[in-house]
């Protein structure tokens, strides 16, 4: 019983050490200039439409990236087509659905943003992690996303 209370701290200490690293660097990062005219949700979409090639992704798929509801995230890519950084095509699979894809002017938008992102990114890991310790961060995360992956998105209780 001793031992499950230690490991239960542990693991919540370490929870909360790792959230509030990365809110910590979130919050660095959202306010950076790194965007351009970008709002840091936008450049996400934009993000997460670069690796889906010329094909596009469905409304649903870009939220597992986007973190976004579907309504919010249904605005936010119609904020993207005014600008026209996005573009809706119709879905040859399914005619009922869309895809959204990038656009030249949303290719560019989100290389250059990127761009200054990373070199953001580099400056703020390397300020406090060597090599070693990056690789080490990196491969226990990757552990932890995919443990999770193998759990439930829905419980019915909490586990004990």
């Amino acid at each position: 019983m001793v031992e499950q209370r230690r490991r239960t701290r542990l693991a919540n200490e370490s929870w909360e050490a790792l959230f509030r690293a990365q809110a910590t660097l979130s919050r660095e990062f959202e306010h950076s200039r790194d965007w351009g005219d970008l709002l840091i949700r936008e450049y996400g979409v934009l993000y997460a439409l670069a690796g889906a090639g010329d094909t596009g992704l469905r409304i649903t798929q870009l939220m597992d990236d986007a973190l976004l509801t579907q309504a919010g995230l249904s605005r936010l890519v119609t904020r993207l087509e005014t600008r026209g950084l996005v573009t809706r095509r119709s879905d040859p699979a399914d005619a009922r659905a869309s895809r959204i894809a990038l656009t030249g002017a949303g290719r560019e938008a989100q290389r250059q943003a990127g761009r200054r992102h990373a070199q953001h990114v580099r400056v703020a890991m390397t300020r406090a992690l060597d090599e070693e310790e990056m690789r080490v961060l990196q491969r226990l995360s990757t552990k932890l996303i995919e443990a999770a992956d193998d759990c439930p998105t829905e419980t019915t209780e909490p586990p004990r």
